[in-house]
């Protein structure tokens, strides 16, 4: 072998054992590094136990501390764990209790929940605000929320686990508050209001029917979420000052401060009140409200109220009746002009005053007192007062007092109309002092009538005899002449005396009235019957059993007696006929006397009854007879009229009034 060949063997063994020096050394050195990392591994194993262990404990009391219902199930829904609040939620008693969830929902719910959970077991991802209604162990009715998720062990679904939640409470709160916004858009859409709701930006959040009619705008739906500004542009040709409406819509809506009962006219002659509300929400603006108010037939009915005020407000001032409204103290606090002129007081120094103070005296401050706490009970009356003017000058009211209330029906005093009847008043004086005068002058007449009827009747009485005695002495000397003209003589002596008696008798009708009592007519007119004289081809007949009533018996009788004979009178048929009748009214009973007879003419009806008429010369018919007959019914508060035709006969009719 060549000396080349050896040295470059040895420089090549040279090479190796210095590589193989090298690999050592670095092989000592990864050996050191590679048992350094051993350690650090060994300790970075140690803590990481540790921290499994600590946070394993952590979820473990989250698990059993947390506040929602939480629960683990198998894929067949059976609880594998569950916290206590699970176990409260789905009554049962304990953790440890077995439970199939599927078996506590609602049999109609239950393919919908299958699937939910089928769809996230084959495709993942989980089940988020499931609601579902199920049945509790205890037989609770609950509507439950459900969020879950699905648990994998080598990639495939072993089971679920999430969080339920009870929304039974919540989800009847929230049915109540949509019914309650039901309720409210319902009353809104129904309002007499118009309403137009914009939010911040303008846009409309809601608008009422009453407010596209009052516009003329589409149906409101269609106008939800449109910019108000192009339904004002819309809508402002409506009004009659349509600048000033939009710049009073600019200026509230920048100032953003409520402005209310704004007055708005439309071109058509409409009046609107506008309200503006801004809405603010923890002091951010929000949006605002409109409403607008059809004012117009309140207006009206306010302007014809106040020109109804001023028209009654003028009648009463300028009324002939005085007025004063007082309140529950007494004290005056109105009175009108006429009040003022009655009592001379000016109305300043009515007002605040107590009239009771003011004007009366004696017994009449009691009387009026007495009226007052009446009013105050509520009644309303009439009475008499005199009063004391401011100038001492006596006058006498006929005062008419109600009680005032108020808008709730409270008394809260009372109103009076004065009608000054002092000139009544002094009249009706004048008038009983006429009556008394009267009284005694008819008096005075009836006595004066008695001693000339005695009088006038002495001579008669005296010349009667002497013609009688006259008549008898001369008897056989006397020829047919004489005699028939003593005869005359008797028969006018006879009239004079029975018209004496009836002046006399018609004098005293009235000057005594007698005492009256109750007079059964029937009775009465039936004695006359019997007692009247009466030719035979003549017969009386009472329709109807007569009433009785109260009244002067002779008086009464006289009135029958004297419209009988006057029928029987003046019969001049073969078979005469006298009825009497009587028919009830509401007061009174009218009476009937019908005959046969001659009958009048009508030309004579109102003449009747006058005194010493007589429309046949007979010499038994003085002309008083019919006078008596009236006074007589009169004295008894009736009247008395006739119907008659000439040849037919006569119908006397009178009233009296009822007992």
């Amino acid at each position: 072998m060549s000396q080349d060949k050896i040295d470059i063997l040895q420089r090549a063994l040279k090479r190796e054992k210095a590589a193989r020096k090298q690999a050592e050394s670095i092989l000592e050195q990864k050996s050191a590094e590679l048992y350094e990392s051993n350690q650090k591994l060994e300790a970075a194993y140690s803590d990481l136990e540790s921290t499994y262990s600590q946070t394993d404990s952590q979820l473990q009391g989250v698990f059993e501390h947390i506040v929602d219902a939480y629960v683990v199930a198998d894929v067949e829904g059976n609880i594998l764990k569950m916290n206590a609040s699970a176990v409260s939620l789905l009554g049962l008693k304990s953790i440890k209790d077995d439970c199939n969830l599927m078996e506590l929902v609602r049999p109609d719910q239950y393919q919908d929940v299958f699937n939910a959970f089928n769809l996230v077991y084959k495709e993942g991802g989980s089940v988020s605000n499931l609601v579902v209604n199920i049945t509790t162990k205890d037989q609770r009715d609950l509507i439950v929320q459900i969020n879950a998720s699905v648990i994998y062990d080598n990639g495939l679904p072993i089971a679920s686990h999430g969080i339920v939640r009870d929304i039974t409470q919540a989800k009847y709160e929230k049915e109540k508050l949509i019914k309650s916004e039901e309720r409210l858009a319902t009353l809104i859409q129904n309002l007499e209001e118009g309403i137009l709701l914009e939010d911040e930006n303008r846009k409309i959040i809601l608008v009422n029917n009453k407010f596209c009619e009052f516009f003329g705008l589409q149906v409101p739906n269609e106008l939800i979420g449109k910019d108000c500004k192009t339904v004002i542009e819309q809508i402002k040709l409506s009004f009659k000052d349509s600048k000033k409406f939009i710049d009073d819509i600019n200026i509230a809506f920048n100032e953003k401060k409520p402005v209310l009962n704004e007055d708005l006219e439309t071109v058509d002659g409409r009046i609107f009140e506008r309200d503006y509300i801004p809405i603010f929400r923890d002091g951010i603006y929000k949006g605002h409200l409109w409403k607008y108010n059809d004012f117009t037939i309140r207006r009206q009915y306010r302007k014809s109220l106040e020109v109804e005020r001023y028209k009654y407000s003028s009648i009463i001032s300028n009324m002939n009746l005085g007025l004063i409204e007082i309140d529950l103290n007494d004290n005056i606090l109105m009175a009108n002009k006429s009040f003022s002129e009655i009592t001379g007081y000016l109305e300043e120094e009515l007002i605040g005053k107590r009239g009771i103070d003011l004007m009366t005296f004696g017994e009449n401050r009691e009387l009026i007192e007495e009226k007052v706490a009446e009013r105050k009970k509520g009644k309303i009356d009439s009475y008499e007062v005199p009063i004391k003017r401011k100038d001492g000058e006596v006058r006498y009211l006929l005062v008419s007092g109600a009680p005032n209330y108020n808008l709730q029906g409270e008394t809260i005093g009372s109103i009076g109309v004065i009608f000054d009847i002092t000139e009544i008043k002094n009249l009706k004086f004048q008038k009983e002092k006429l009556l008394k005068k009267l009284e005694k002058s008819n008096d005075e007449l009836y006595e004066y009538a008695h001693v000339v009827s005695h009088d006038l009747k002495s001579p008669l009485r005296s010349i009667n005899a002497l013609v009688s005695w006259l008549k008898e002495d001369n008897k056989d000397n006397l020829d047919a002449v004489s005699l028939q003209n003593i005869a005359h003589i008797e028969t006018t002596l006879e009239k004079m005396e029975q018209l004496i008696t009836d002046v006399l008798e018609y004098s005293s009708i009235g000057s005594d009235d007698g005492e009256k009592e109750e007079v059964n007519l029937n009775i009465l007119v039936n004695d006359l019957i019997g007692i009247l004289h009466k030719p035979s081809h003549i017969n009386i007949k009472v329709l109807n059993t007569l009433p009785c009533i109260n009244g002067n018996r002779i008086k009464l009788q006289q009135l029958f007696q004297n419209l009988m004979s006057n029928a029987i009178k003046f019969i001049d048929k073969e078979n005469g006929l006298v009825e009497i009748d009587v028919k009830a009214q509401d007061d009174y009973y009218q009476f009937s006397v019908k005959d046969n007879g001659i009958g009048i003419d009508k030309k004579f009806h109102d003449k009747i009854f006058k005194i010493f008429l007589s429309l046949n010369k007979r010499k038994d018919s003085t002309g008083i007879g019919l006078s008596i007959v009236k006074k007589i019914v009169e004295m008894h508060e009736g009247e008395i009229w006739l119907d008659s035709e000439p040849t037919k006969g006569t119908t006397f009719y009178f009233t009296l009034k009822k007992l």
